[in-house]
């Protein structure tokens, strides 16, 4: 469990647009999970799947087969790049 304290839902679903540059630049080498994009654009994972799943609706990123440890690593397709 996480040590940060959780922020409101709607705040984190307000930056969806604004972080998906940086979750673009960091898928940009290759596939992540939502862990690894976290680490990447210094949010937390909670929050990142918020805008994962968001761009993942709307075509941007693709999930593949899950990895061994149950994380969908995330791939842009050719509407994200």
């Amino acid at each position: 469990m996480s040590t940060h304290t959780l922020r409101d839902p709607r705040e984190v679903i307000r930056e969806e647009m604004s972080m998906h540059a940086a979750i673009r630049s960091a898928l940009a080498d290759g596939p992540l999970t939502v862990p690894q994009i976290a680490e990447a654009v210094g949010h937390p994972a909670e929050e990142v799947v918020y805008w994962v799943m968001g761009m993942r609706r709307y075509g941007h990123v693709v999930e593949l087969p899950d990895d061994d440890e149950g994380w969908f690593p995330y791939a842009l397709t050719s509407n994200g790049a």
